[in-house]
């Protein structure tokens, strides 16, 4: 049996050299504060007293290199219920003591319409987040669990992301999650690893640096541009090269902040 895997560089260019730069930004500013900017995921701190400690291993360094961590931005302690009618919904049980006003739990918390859920009698819930990934060459990112991460209270279910080309496909992301013990609370505490994402990039062996950039006239007009898609057709995928041919050709501008002593 013969398995692979084949990443199409963008039709026309040359591999890239040295590190992928990779920009990061909110698309929605208000609050913009209480989001935790991208972290590269490390563990080589976590025991400097021996030179052969696992985390100092060149694999282990050079896979956690290719992982960046985004924290929970608020307590989320939900119980799963059904209203009157028997419609499925999300209770917040931390109810008074909660440090999210309801109005704004419900505004960035969602359940999807049940013959939607992947898995009967599994609940899919969706929190928005207002971060966006994008690169100026050919970089697919994955988002996936924080898998590196221990947590004494393990969730109750799964969560499940994707993998697009954010160099023509830049969209916020979703935390969605499929909550398969439903008589169990999903709780996650602000600052607790919320997922994680990695980025391939051509030729493989180079290096991923994640920064955060200007939100531009181009970059909005661009994400404009695509922004809803998915609600007018159901295989986006099959638009991306639509969404190239329209790209400008420059998006990512480092930011530029003014600091004073």
């Amino acid at each position: 049996m013969r398995l692979s895997v084949n990443f199409e560089n963008t039709q026309g260019t040359d591999p890239g050299r040295g590190p992928v730069q990779v920009g990061w930004f909110l698309n929605q500013r208000k609050a913009g504060i209480v989001y935790f900017p991208p972290e590269r995921v490390r563990s080589a701190d976590m025991n400097r007293t021996h030179a052969k400690s696992a985390s100092r291993c060149p694999a282990v360094i050079n896979m956690e290199s290719r992982y960046f961590m985004v924290r929970c931005p608020f307590d989320l302690n939900l119980g799963f219920t059904r209203d009157k009618d028997g419609k499925p919904a999300v209770r917040n049980l931390n109810g008074d003591m909660s440090g999210i006003r309801g109005n704004k739990l419900r505004e960035k918390l969602h359940i999807t319409a049940e013959h939607e859920w992947r898995y009967p009698g599994v609940p899919t819930i969706q929190l928005e987040l207002p971060y966006v990934f994008i690169a100026d060459e050919p970089v697919y990112m994955s988002q996936v669990a924080p898998f590196l991460h221990y947590s004494k209270t393990p969730l109750p279910g799964t969560i499940f992301g994707g993998r697009f080309p954010i160099n023509v496909w830049p969209r916020p992301l979703m935390w969605a999650f499929e909550w398969a013990d439903i008589e169990k609370p999903l709780k996650v505490n602000r600052g607790d690893p919320l997922f994680y994402c990695t980025f391939e990039v051509v030729p493989q062996d180079r290096s991923v640096v994640v920064s955060e950039v200007e939100v531009t006239e181009e970059l909005t007009d661009y994400m404009d541009l695509i922004s809803g898609a998915v609600n007018y057709v159901n295989q986006t995928f099959s638009l991306f090269e639509a969404a190239e041919a329209r790209r400008p050709a420059k998006l990512v501008q480092p930011i530029k902040r003014n600091r004073t002593d």
